[in-house]
């Protein structure tokens, strides 16, 4: 249910758009549709998108909080501002291209309130044609992680918690578990454990910024954590216009993390381990291997030095940053 003005919420749902319009609107439908039982806000960032998305929300959800910014500034500088305008008692993290599923807000409330202390909550994720998406959740990343990448070995052995310990096995996402990292894509956080941890580095444009929260909130003791009854759909990477821009900032993403939390030897194997999977499977490529090829790993090598310094420090929220991609090509997640 909406909340009226003054009135105590339970939940603050926080989005950050990007010439999704119609994605975000079915989104918004979602959430109005299927969330019943908690008193709730809306906030969505606009990052300049100029397709129409600000005036569609408030023509059709007037009750929503549009913040139209005139430039892209990337998913972690959106959604700190508008965690900045937030009221509730619980901060929802959802993409504009998500369609919530039988109640799965109020479930996530309901579960992260009966289970204090783990800081970040999470749920499950499913494709548009219904199958699991596992990208809702992760290990953390790890040298022996790391190494598995580096030595190819979680391409070779993708089902493997051994191998790819990172995307947590066979797991289906069906039980309730304690997990490394939840993804932005749907996210419950206390406002209050937000508000300890600074929100997102602002250092992030998009991808990376979601495990360098969970890092943080590991060093404070908080242990994130994941129920199956909270169901959405998420058209994965609807945001990115191409396989190639989302791995571009994905590496530089991973990138980052590593400069920015890791030190001494653990950071230089971790980088050298990202360089090393990426010739591995540039090189398998030019072999002819038609499943790598797919995934543009010759190019991402070639362009090596655009993601392995990391992303570059962020200036004021109206200053557009430079990243290594055409902008008119980015989306903010």
């Amino acid at each position: 249910m909406g909340a009226e003005p003054g009135e105590a919420l339970q939940l603050s749902i926080l989005i950050a758009s990007h010439r999704t319009r119609d994605r975000t609107v079915a989104c918004l439908r979602s959430i109005y549709e299927q969330t019943r039982d908690s008193r709730f806000e809306v906030i969505v960032v606009d990052n300049g998108s100029a397709d129409g998305t600000v005036e569609a929300i408030s023509r059709d959800f007037p009750n929503v909080d549009v913040i139209p910014l005139d430039d892209n500034v990337g998913y972690a500088r959106a959604i700190n501002l508008a965690a900045s305008r937030a009221r509730g008692e619980f901060l929802v993290l959802l993409n504009p291209d998500t369609v919530v599923l039988e109640r799965a807000l109020d479930r996530l409330r309901e579960f992260g309130s009966g289970h204090a202390g783990h800081g970040l909550y999470g749920g499950r994720t499913l494709r548009p044609d219904g199958t699991l998406d596992p990208r809702s959740c992760w290990a953390a990343p790890s040298w022996w992680s790391l190494t598995c990448f580096g030595l190819g070995l979680s391409t070779a052995f993708p089902s493997s918690s051994i191998f790819n310990p990172e995307s947590l096995g066979r797991w289906p996402r069906d039980s309730v578990r304690e997990v490394g990292v939840i993804t932005g894509s749907l996210c419950l956080i206390p406002r209050s454990v937000w508000n300890e941890l600074g929100g997102f580095d602002p250092v992030y444009f998009m991808y990376g910024e979601d495990v360098d929260l969970a890092h943080r909130a590991a060093k404070l003791g908080y242990r994130p954590i994941v129920t199956p009854d909270a169901t959405i759909v998420h058209e994965v990477g609807a945001s990115s216009s191409t396989a190639l821009d989302k791995s571009l900032l994905l590496m530089r993403g991973k990138a980052t993390f590593l400069r920015r939390n890791w030190r001494g030897i653990p950071r230089t194997w971790g980088l050298t381990m990202l360089l090393a999977g990426v010739a591995l499977r540039a090189v398998l490529c030019r072999a002819g291997f038609a499943a790598q090829r797919e995934l543009g790993w010759p190019i991402l090598w070639r362009r090596r030095r655009e993601w392995i310094g990391g992303y570059p420090p962020p200036g004021p929220l109206n200053e557009t940053r430079e990243v290594p991609l055409e902008r008119s090509h980015v989306d903010a997640r």
